[in-house]
């Protein structure tokens, strides 16, 4: 069964780790090495945790948010109408401490500009980013700063620089608090998801982005 990302898009299919056989005399599966993240930045209040779509959290930790509805967990089938989402963000906007901001293009720009130099500073390779209208994507090789706090790195760099260039108000969030992360741990599944990032923006109407910062993945040969 595919994965969806938070915005309900379908995954490519990623290596179930039970497939592989256990150690001799052991009960424990191996440990599979992680070659590398797809990390996903849903911007504030575009993925709520009761929406109607579905949604991967747990628990509705805003009490303001509980009376738009009960948790629906995971992908829903049928989708709801799209007048009917539309309502529930309406509904929803005044229960938010803060607006819900799209990104055009020069907050598409800043972003890309800090999450580069975020990773160039800290020493992160991205083989793959796509800047959305409302979230982004980075698929980054295993590092030894774990893959939150890469995603909490990059969000924090995008956030400072959308406030220091006025593009956001100084106190907004900017991004869901929950990070999104699927490990990869084959050739095959690294660019797969490599694809699919690159795919995104065009899903949407937007150009084919390519960032300087983005380096070539070596297992796309």
């Amino acid at each position: 069964m595919n994965e969806h990302d938070p915005q309900g898009n379908k995954l490519p299919l990623s290596t179930n780790s039970a497939s592989r056989l256990p150690l001799r005399g052991s009960r424990n599966f191996p440990r599979r090495a992680i070659l590398a993240s797809h990390l996903v930045f849903t911007g504030y209040a575009h993925w709520l945790p009761n929406d109607l779509r579905g949604s991967g959290s747990d628990d509705v930790r805003k009490d303001q948010l509980q009376s738009l509805g009960e948790l629906l967990p995971g992908r829903q089938y049928p989708q709801p109408p799209s007048d009917d989402v539309r309502q529930f963000f309406r509904s929803a906007e005044d229960q938010l401490e803060h607006e819900r901001i799209w990104f055009r293009g020069p907050q598409r720009a800043a972003i890309a500009q800090a999450f580069g130099a975020a990773a160039s500073s800290r020493g992160y390779t991205l083989w793959a980013c796509a800047i959305c209208s409302n979230h982004a994507h980075v698929v980054v090789r295993t590092h030894r700063d774990k893959s939150e706090v890469i995603w909490s790195n990059l969000a924090q760099a995008a956030t400072l620089a959308l406030r220091g260039a006025d593009l956001v108000p100084t106190n907004h969030p900017v991004w869901s608090h929950r990070p999104y992360k699927v490990f990869l741990h084959t050739h095959a599944e690294v660019i797969d998801r490599i694809g699919y990032v690159n795919d995104n923006p065009e899903k949407e109407g937007l150009a084919r982005q390519h960032w300087q910062f983005v380096q070539r993945c070596p297992f796309d040969v």
